[in-house]
């Protein structure tokens, strides 16, 4: 399975390393990702959701069914 959000489609990013002496290596900034559980009372079942932090946080200020609808109309698979 990807690394990468179920709902936004974020997924790593990459950057560099710099050391004290600002030597530079490349490196990957991972995604903060967590695997919810969340019911959906229209729907009257739940579902598991590998998401971000970040997009847990846009569901508990917007509601599990507006972000569902919103995934939905861009097209992703739930």
């Amino acid at each position: 399975m990807a690394r990468k959000d179920q709902l936004t489609g974020k997924g790593p990013m990459s950057g560099n390393n710099v050391s004290h002496a600002h030597n530079k290596t490349r490196r990957r900034f991972g995604v903060n990702l967590q695997r919810k559980r969340f019911y959906i009372p229209e729907e009257d079942r739940w579902i598991t959701l590998r998401v971000s932090a970040k997009t847990i946080k846009t569901i508990n200020r917007k509601g599990v069914a507006a972000v569902l609808q919103d995934a939905r109309r861009r097209g992703v698979k739930i």
